[in-house]
Order: structure tokens, then C-alpha cells, then sequence
């Protein structure tokens, strides 16, 4: 559907239920992004993306693919699109953590953006980021997304309490980025 040199990205459909259950019960993986960190079975994963990742009119969910491996490496979703005010919100999961740090998070995201701004033709995006994940907060920045508020000491990880911090672009940001 959107593609770069390096990914793809594709609509989530449900033979990817199997690999994104992988991912969403790596502790690893989803400590940087998920506030439960509950364990799901095959059934429960199934069901998320078929209800949620799929068929919710308010959420676009695709695969971010290595197109030089033909292998998904994450996904990325704009959910909450509130089509009235011109809004979402986005996220992002990179679940193979060998391309981490490589800038795949990175250009995703501006793929995402591209098509929220450029052919949703979307107002606003914001996005939640957990304080100690310094990586995805500097991509967040280095793509323009600007710090609007902090939930202080709302997120209790590895013994600390950590705050969550809210982020958002506006399209007009986006065009001048």
C-alpha cells in the first residue's frame, strides 16, 4: 500500500495474528509500549486482530514489512480517527527487536504520517510514549511531533513509577517538516 525503499507497509489481515502474538507476548518488546503487559493466549490474539486491528472503523492497522526480506517486523496503526475534528492517534510496534535502532520505527511513522495528512487529510496526530523510551522520543521529535503534557507517575515498570507523555503533530507541521 505506502512503501520506501527499505518497507512496506500492508493491511493487517488475519494470517498475521500468529507473528503479531509473538510480539504481543514478548515482555521485551511490549514493555516500551504496552501499560498491562498481560500474557494472551492464540484465541485472544486472533480475536484482537480480526475486531480490532481489522474490522474498527475508527483504526487503520498495517504490517510494516522488510521489503528486501519480504518479513514483517512490526506494525503501526492510526486509531481513535475521529473524522469529525480531523484527529488520531498513532502507534507503533517494531516486534523483531534485531531492527531496532536501524530507523525502520522512524520510517514507518513518516509513512503513516504521509497518509494521515496527505490523504485522510488529518488535522492532528498525538501519540502516548512511555518517559523512559528515549529512542522513540527523539525519532518522535526528530519527525515533529511536540511534547503537550505528561501524565506524571502514571506507569509503575520494573519497581519505578514513570511518567507518560503525550506528543501530537499538526498537519500544517507536517507540510513544513
Amino acid at each position: 500500500m505506502f512503501s520506501s525503499q527499505r518497507i512496506s507497509l500492508r493491511k493487517v489481515d488475519r494470517t498475521d495474528a500468529e507473528k503479531y502474538h509473538i510480539w504481543r507476548n514478548d515482555m521485551e518488546v511490549m514493555s516500551y509500549t504496552n501499560l498491562s503487559l498481560d500474557q494472551y493466549t492464540i484465541e485472544d490474539t486472533q480475536h484482537f486482530v480480526e475486531s480490532v486491528l481489522m474490522d474498527a472503523s475508527s483504526s487503520k492497522s498495517y504490517m510494516i514489512v522488510d521489503n528486501e526480506e519480504n518479513l514483517s517486523i512490526g506494525i503501526t496503526s492510526l486509531i481513535h480517527i475521529d473524522g469529525k475534528n480531523r484527529n488520531a492517534e498513532c502507534i507503533i510496534d517494531i516486534g523483531e527487536k534485531q531492527y531496532w535502532g536501524n530507523g525502520y520505527g522512524k520510517e514507518a511513522l513518516s509513512l503513516l504520517l504521509d497518509f494521515a495528512f496527505n490523504e485522510l487529510n488529518l488535522h492532528r496526530i498525538s501519540l502516548n510514549v512511555f518517559s523512559f523510551n528515549k529512542r522513540a522520543i527523539h525519532v518522535y521529535q526528530s519527525l515533529g511531533f511536540i511534547q503537550e503534557g505528561t501524565s506524571r507517575q502514571a506507569l509503575f515498570r520494573n519497581g519505578q513509577w514513570h511518567d507518560i507523555i503525550q506528543m501530537g503533530i499538526l498537519q500544517a507541521e507536517w507540510s513544513n517538516n
